[in-house]
């Protein structure tokens, strides 16, 4: 094992996960008892930048849709953690989460794509998993539906590589373990979940306006009826490292196998008009017609609503910005995903399919402080931007990302000793948090 000084996420290249060259002692320094329990995978295939880059734009414009739009795109039924969600999960004891919104979809497409959910003839009281998809139509968000499918089957073909080397090295550590056991949990699964996530300017919990109704009315609910983040298994306060520095995202854990990460898409929304907004010179007094099929997006459709091109920062305006991990010796480091490579973290249930050899580590996303300068991908120089128009502070800077947890099928065994399933585990981590 390297010592404490080598505090970087191991790197590997998505051609040796392919010929299955990676090391064990690659292994443990990524996921072992020692590690920061995270992966980085480099030279992912050609179409990774453009789609990563498209869907997490989608991101902002997802989220400053207007409300009437977003409560269609909410499903109450299934929690809301199919769909649009806002306001309406906890993170803390007694706090609902409205720093972000989150579109979470159902992966079951990725078996067949056909298919927009788990079945549910053994699992009627679990919509959570069940629950159809909802997608935003063709004439609001143009190609959303597609670019987010292939952005998600690009890093579950990743992660079921990741897998077959854990397998690998389970099976040399592990007594009895099933030979490729975790490459099959996370190849057939249909209850993995995505959710793209939209982190709004800190000093702004909304850029669309008004809260939906439904959002004001989650907010007097009480703790009992509030909904666990999907995938995320919450820490106890005491184990927040500092009350400011979760602003984003307070301490968890991922119940799932392996969650994959793009890296984040920071952009100022300072001067972003809505293309629903009136104020775009783009908008369009045409609606397009409630009638019109989702197939016939004719140039009318998006014509209506043209998407307005973001101009993302280089990096975050705060250095300080970002994930951040407690690693196995508690220490709190941050983490810097390359936007050309995909990030592997360990979840809970990976813990217990491994028997405790890769264990599931905590972490959470700082947001970032005001008066920092910038850079721009836009404009002649180097980019940086000492000061805006508005001046350094004012500003109003977004996160956008997407998270992929490869999850059990809800029947599959995850604690081999107990025989206790993931529907089982995964009821039980809602229980313990709502």
């Amino acid at each position: 094992m390297k010592g404490p000084e080598a505090r970087k996420p191991v790197t590997v290249s998505l051609d040796a996960l392919i010929s299955d060259s990676i090391s064990f002692e690659e292994l443990e320094d990524a996921f072992g008892p020692s590690s920061l329990g995270i992966l980085l995978v480099k030279d992912l295939p050609k179409d990774f930048g453009d789609l990563r880059m498209k869907l997490l734009s989608f991101s902002s414009h997802l989220a400053c849709l207007p409300a009437e739009e977003l409560d269609k795109l909410s499903r109450p039924e299934a929690k809301y953690l199919v769909g649009w969600s806002h306001g309406k999960e906890t993170l803390k004891t007694g706090k609902y989460d409205t720093l972000k919104g989150s579109y979470y979809s159902n992966c079951a497409f990725y078996q067949d794509p056909s298919l927009q959910n788990a079945p549910a003839d053994d699992f009627p009281d679990f919509p959570e998993y069940t629950a159809p998809n909802v997608w935003p139509p063709e004439s609001l968000l143009p190609s959303f539906r597609e670019t987010f499918e292939d952005l998600c089957t690009l890093i579950i073909d990743t992660a079921v590589l990741v897998a077959k080397a854990c397998d690998r090295y389970a099976s040399v550590h592990i007594e009895d373990y099933p030979a490729n056991y975790l490459e099959h949990v996370v190849g057939t699964s249909m209850t993995t979940k995505a959710r793209l996530l939209h982190y709004f300017p800190p000093e702004s919990k909304s850029i669309s306006g008004p809260l939906p109704a439904s959002t004001l009315k989650a907010l007097h609910l009480s703790s009992h009826d509030s909904a666990t983040e999907e995938g995320e298994d919450i820490k106890e306060a005491h184990d927040t490292p500092d009350s400011d520095s979760d602003s984003w995202c307070a301490t968890h854990i991922d119940h799932g196998c392996l969650t994959g990460l793009t890296s984040a898409l920071y952009i100022d929304e300072t001067d972003f008009i809505p293309p629903t907004s009136p104020a775009n010179p783009s908008y369009s007094n045409t609606t397009p017609s409630p009638s019109s099929s989702p197939s016939s997006s004719s140039s009318s459709q998006t014509d209506a609503f043209s998407l307005n091109p973001l101009v993302p920062l280089l990096q975050s305006p705060d250095p300080t910005a970002g994930l951040y991990i407690q690693s196995r010796t508690n220490e709190t480091i941050q983490i810097s995903i390359p936007p050309d490579c995909l990030a592997f973290q360990t979840g809970e249930a990976l813990q217990l399919i491994t028997a405790g050899r890769f264990q599931a580590v905590p972490h959470f996303v700082k947001g970032p402080g005001q008066g920092h300068s910038h850079r721009s991908t836009s404009g002649g120089g180097d980019g940086l931007l000492s000061s805006s128009s508005t001046g350094q502070k004012g500003r109003r800077v977004a996160r956008n990302t997407l998270a992929v947890f490869t999850q059990p099928n809800l029947d599959e065994v995850v604690d081999r000793e107990r025989g206790t399933t993931f529907a089982e585990f995964a009821r039980g981590v809602v229980a313990r948090h709502t």
